[in-house]
Order: C-alpha cells, then structure tokens, then sequence
C-alpha cells in the first residue's frame, strides 16, 4: 500500500517500531502544521490509506470526496470525532479506531497528561520561563514563588487524570478538593478526598484549579465560574479547550480572576504565527498540546496502528468503526 501518515509534528513515526514493520510498504511521512484541508487534501491524494494522529487534523466530508484512492483511515485513539466516518463508509473507506486496555490506559496514556500537569504548576507558580530566560540574558532571580503545601488543589472531574493529579497533590501536602459530576464524586469520596460543598465554593477557594473534562461537555466552564476564582488562583487546562465557554479565559485573566493560568490546549489548533490572545498575555503559560507527546505512549499507539494497517493490507480489517462499509464497499474480507 502507500500510506501517507499527516501531522507528525516531532517526526517520530520513522523512529518507532512500527515504521519499521510496515517496510513492504511505501510511507510517506508528513510533520508539517497546518489547519487548511486542502493540504490534507495534497498529502493524501494517491494513497490507499492515511494514518492519522490523535484529533490533530479534521478529516470532513469535503476532504473525504477529494480522495477517490483512499480506501482506508487509521486513527490512532477511540476519539473520531474530527473524522466523518459515515462519508467514509458511504465512500466505501474503512476506518479502523484505535484503542486502549485499562492497564495501559493508566500506566501511558493518562499518566503523561498528569505528569505534564505538575510541570506546569510548578512552572507557573515558580515563575521558571521567566528566570530561565532571565538567568540566560545575565540577570539573577526576581521573583518569588509559591509553595504547594498548604494550598488547596481544586481537581474538576476525578476520572484517571485528574485523580493521578490529585494523588501527587496529596503527597505535596496539599488540600485537595474535589468536583464533577455524581461518578466523579463518588470515586473522589472513595479514596478519602474532600468534596466541595457547592461548585461556587469549588472555584471560589482553589489557589491550583486543573480541569480533567471530557471535550464533549462543552463551555461548561462559564465565565462566572472564572470570577469567582482568586486574583492569586493558578488556572490549569490540559483536557480541551471547548470546556471552557469561548473566549472567557482570555477575558478572566485581563480581569484579573484567576490570576494566572497554565494551558496546553487551545480553540483552534494547530496554533500558528503565534494566533491566540493567551501567547501574549503575560499571566498565561502556554505549550502547545504536549499533554500525551511521550515516547513510550508513541510507541503504543503506533504500534496498534501498525497492527491495523497490516490486518487491512492482508484483507482482515480490525477495530472497524463502521463495519456497514464492509458491506457497501463490495469488498471481500
């Protein structure tokens, strides 16, 4: 087959296993950023399949009709909701989702959010870009910091991220305090965490506030939330930006509630030219969706994507997400 494998931002796909097991094969690898589909559109016309990474790029209707060779889509991740897949089984395209087992859910995927999380309090609260850039340009330290212990640590949503968050929050001595809904209260209660009397009091006493909801509850964060936030609270997002009613952030943070935040995730990516109002304001930390870019959770993901790309290749498509296209498309597998 030729596969066209888009958005490898790092260029780490030729450095896996998986690369490697798909050598009877022709791969062409794409690392560049973009957000216009038409070069999508460029990068994938000609190919039998496309793998793509995670949500980084949508895959509409309009892309899909442009692509008459395309007969198959690896999407690593059981999240398709940037790709249409019922214009893919109308085209007789086969998508195959990806997928994680508890044990590695825990171990890979959802530790590595957690652990970028904590880079980014302490980064924040810390102030280290700032005296690191300082120290570079000859200058000693300016500022001063403040310390986990003794702070309340609001975790929104104690699913495994957030409660791998708020595990090392309690090993920092911190007040943990916990919200969600009825499942994500129930298991904060379980493991002896505090829960916050009513979601005003949630946000009004966190000093560190990290959301861990799903992209799907979308704006569920209201601006009045925001508001009622410390001028000293530290805001972290690592989940999706949608969580947040759009725009509000930016808004809260030039008024001062909360003070700072900590975001990894944003309303448009990729973000390019330096296209969002959080890159200049000066009370915000911004990286750019590095929440699950680690090297063993790569080597996981692709691999099952390998996995996929094979099983197709031998005519046996596994972890179909539609099979009806197995049907229309007329083919024997």
């Amino acid at each position: 087959m030729k596969i066209s494998v888009v958005h490898d931002y790092a260029d780490v796909f030729r450095t896996t296993q998986a690369y490697r097991r798909l050598k009877d094969h022709q791969v062409l690898v794409y690392s560049d950023a973009y957000n216009d589909p038409a070069r999508v559109v460029e990068q994938v016309t000609g190919c039998d399949a496309v793998l793509l990474t995670q949500q980084r790029v949508p895959f509409p209707r309009r892309v899909i009709e442009q692509l008459p060779d395309l007969k198959f889509v690896c999407q690593t991740g059981p999240n398709a909701s940037h790709l249409d897949v019922a214009a893919c089984t109308e085209h007789g395209i086969v998508v195959s989702i990806g997928h994680h087992s508890g044990a590695a859910m825990e171990r890979d995927g959802f530790s590595n959010t957690a652990e970028l999380v904590w880079g980014l309090i302490i980064a924040s609260l810390r102030h280290l870009p700032y005296e690191i850039e300082r120290l570079k340009q000859g200058h000693w330290h300016s500022t001063v910091g403040t310390r986990l212990f003794g702070r309340t640590l609001g975790i929104y949503a104690f699913g495994h991220i957030g409660g791998a968050v708020a595990r090392v929050g309690r090993a920092f001595g911190m007040r943990v305090l916990c919200w969600g809904r009825e499942g994500s209260i129930a298991r904060a209660k379980a493991e002896g965490f505090e829960i916050a009397a009513s979601r005003e009091a949630f946000f009004g006493s966190a000093d560190v506030l990290s959301l861990h909801l799903p992209g799907s509850v979308r704006g569920i964060v209201t601006a009045e939330d925001l508001g009622r936030m410390k001028p000293s609270a530290l805001l972290v997002n690592t989940s999706r930006a949608a969580i947040i009613a759009e725009g509000a952030l930016a808004v809260a943070l030039r008024a001062g509630r909360p003070g700072f935040a900590a975001v990894d995730v944003y309303e448009e990516e990729p973000v390019l030219g330096g296209n969002c109002p959080l890159l200049r304001m000066k009370n915000a930390l911004c990286t750019p969706h590095l929440g699950y870019a680690e090297r063993t959770s790569y080597e996981d993901m692709y691999a099952t994507a390998a996995d996929q790309l094979l099983a197709f290749a031998a005519g046996r498509p596994t972890d179909v997400m539609d099979p009806d296209v197995l049907v229309r498309s007329n083919r024997r597998f």
